[in-house]
């Protein structure tokens, strides 16, 4: 029986239609990727599946009992207290339960009759049992796994909340979501304000949950780790697929490509038929037989073809080439009252490098490109930028103080004034072109920076980079308010980008996409690794196997300019790494076997589906049945079996991922 059925769901915000008619079921164990363009209404329809938006009509018929828990994009205040109390709060029934317990014990005492007593005797063992069973599931214990597994130190366990940054209060609530354990989990955004070794953790948390799950997130590859079907939002209604979001990708372009031909041929045929009308209506020998095309014609269906919406697609200028050198740091040193960012830090970006930037949330990643930037003095040290550098910087905060060197926007500017203010010499018109490829065009360009949306804004800030054209680009966290489309296009110009980039991300897609480099910010130092992510990622594990081996503690290297071990401990530890890689390769090839074997399979029933899809386009088809029915039967038999394999997908995946 499906968690839940939603029927005719219907609602605008004034002129604009956001759903009519929408209908779709989440199962029990759904994994739900929901997608769509900024401002076609993912975060609405969560909040409709919540309960904090009304629909205009439609109903959502609910499994009984089922429980829901929503974390929103923003949170904008946790329950009162300590970030441990704050958590164990989300999950009600306890104090109930205490109460139920103290009232026994009172009622026990108080009785003197041996039937009162054995009754309430076994109230109370089963109110015991229930207790217990409430702390194995909801209790202290496992809100402090999910607040350390989140990036929680113990001793910020009891911090107020009050004194949370908006991004660790987005953790406390997303913790106390966890705590509860729903049946169907509606996550907006939930890795936006999340560090890699967090998000790692968040992952593999998420991968282990039996229970249902609706998605937003801007980020492919975690979107496919998480999600076995898709709903799309596309601009003929909500689209069901049952597969990841790569491969809802590939069948739209493909469902594009052969509704596209079969209206190709469709009109070819209309035009045989009002060639042949044209030509021999009038005259009576063959005026029976237009006749007969005539009604043909008039029969005839069009075929709907997919309407294309509106993307981001833009590329960056060619700039002047720099030196060899484009950006020095040398012994810089940075505090923030008494907590010290970098003591002594030294590094050099090259020309042509790609740097992605990891760390944990507070470690220095945002500060780092912000010296790097000039627009963050260090206390000590030097920034050199290299010989003919022109440097474009994207800022997290796009309203913070500090103006357009410091990468902020003027919220009582318009868009195009914003844009303007950096090419005065070039004509409106010109203006009004860049805004247009990142989706303003007509009045939009007039509407002030304060009203927009945060993915609009993002837009702007990245229309800004095009203005100047540079050769070294700054960009912190340039993904957190795009859509999935907009975030995939901004990854495609980046891997044109001829220059230099230094960036900060917490999107895997787009660090896996674009660093050659990795820098992870830690203890006031650069651990550089080459590379991109899944390189460093893999790298961490050989360490932690090889240290494990060794008996020792993982992670002790180097920093940026570390200093070197002995030559016969190096040879030990890349003796202990080879043999960690022999050893895991051993124990992961009989997975990755099966994994391709699975693979095969579901690229094949795949395409048979689509054979059958695509020979059921042929109206003639339904003109008789028979014919219909072997591809009918042969499509709905591919899909059941796809529906087996994606599971025993899921499950070998998860395996080789443990």
């Amino acid at each position: 029986m499906s968690l839940l059925v939603a029927s005719g769901l219907s609602l605008s915000h004034g002129p604009k239609v956001l759903f009519d008619g929408a209908g779709f079921s989440v199962g029990p164990h759904d994994r739900i990727g929901l997608l769509g363009a900024n401002g076609t209404g993912k975060s609405t329809l969560l909040r409709i599946l919540a309960g904090e938006v009304t629909p205009d009509a439609g109903a959502l018929t609910w499994r009984r009992g089922t429980r829901v828990g929503y974390l929103p994009q923003d949170v904008a205040a946790l329950p009162a207290g300590s970030v441990i109390e704050s958590v164990l709060a989300a999950v009600p029934g306890r104090s109930s339960l205490e109460e139920r317990l103290q009232a026994a014990e009172d009622g026990l005492h108080a009785a003197s009759d041996g039937e009162t007593q054995l009754e309430l005797s076994a109230a109370l063992a089963d109110l015991h049992e229930q207790l217990d069973h409430f702390d194995e599931r909801f209790g202290r214990h496992r809100a402090e796994r999910l607040l350390t597994g989140l990036g929680f130190s113990l001793a910020e366990l009891e911090k107020p909340c009050s004194a949370l940054s908006g991004g660790w209060k987005m953790r406390a609530a997303l913790a106390g979501l966890l705590l509860q354990d729903p049946d169907l989990l509606l996550l907006d955004e939930p890795t936006n304000h999340l560090d890699i070794p967090t998000l790692t953790w968040f992952d593999q948390f998420l991968r282990a949950s039996r229970r249902a799950l609706i998605l937003v997130s801007h980020d492919r590859e975690f979107l496919d780790r998480q999600v076995g079907k898709v709903l799309a939002l596309e601009l003929e209604g909500i689209r069901a697929y049952a597969g990841g979001v790569t491969a809802y990708r590939r069948w739209r372009v493909e469902e594009e490509a052969r509704l596209s031909a079969a209206a190709r041929k469709q009109q070819d045929k209309r035009e045989q038929l009002e060639t042949f009308i044209e030509r021999f209506g009038a005259k009576a020998t063959k005026a029976a037989q237009a006749r007969s095309k005539q009604k043909l014609l008039d029969k005839m269906e069009t075929v709907a073809t997919l309407e294309e919406r509106a993307t981001v697609r833009f590329r960056f200028a060619d700039a002047p080439r720099s030196g060899r050198e484009v950006l020095r740091l040398d012994g810089l040193a940075k505090s923030f009252g008494a907590r010290t960012v970098y003591r002594e830090l030294t590094a050099t970006v090259a020309r042509g490098d790609r740097i992605g930037v990891i760390g944990p949330n507070g470690a220095g990643k945002s500060t780092l490109l912000k010296l790097a930037a000039g627009t963050l003095a260090p206390e000590r040290g030097t920034v050199k930028p290299g010989h003919g550098v022109v440097m474009g910087y994207y800022a997290q905060h796009l309203l913070e103080p500090g103006g357009a060197a410091a990468g902020s926007l003027d919220p009582r500017a318009t868009i195009l004034e914003t844009l303007w203010a950096l090419a005065p010499d070039k004509g409106e018109a010109w203006i009004r072109s860049i805004a247009g490829g990142f989706l303003f065009s007509g009045d939009d360009v007039d509407k002030p920076i304060g009203v927009l949306s945060g993915g609009e804004r993002a837009r702007v800030a990245l229309a800004r980079l095009l203005l100047v054209p540079a050769n070294l680009l700054l960009l912190d966290e340039p993904t957190n308010h795009l859509d999935l489309d907009s975030s995939e296009a901004l990854i495609e110009a980046l891997r044109g980008f001829p220059g230099t980039l230094l960036f900060v991300s917490h999107n895997r897609t787009f660090v896996n996409a674009l660093a050659t480099v990795i820098w992870e910010v830690k203890d006031g130092a650069i651990l550089p690794c080459p590379g991109n992510l899944d390189d460093w990622l893999y790298h961490q594990r050989q360490l932690e196997e090889a240290a494990a081996s060794a008996g020792t503690e993982p992670g002790a290297r180097g920093a940026a300019s570390g200093a070197n071990g002995e030559p016969g401990g190096e040879r030990e530890r890349k003796r202990a790494e080879a043999e960690a890689r022999n050893d895991r390769y051993r124990r992961e090839k009989p997975l990755r076997d099966a994994l391709a074997t699975v693979e095969a399979r579901i690229a094949a029933l795949e395409a048979e589906a689509r054979e059958a899809e695509s020979a059921l386009a042929d109206p003639a088809l339904y003109q008789d049945f028979a014919r219909a029915r072997p591809h009918i039967e042969r499509k709905a038999a591919a899909e059941r079996e796809l529906g087996d394999r994606y599971q025993e997908w899921e499950r070998l995946a998860g395996q080789l991922e443990a």
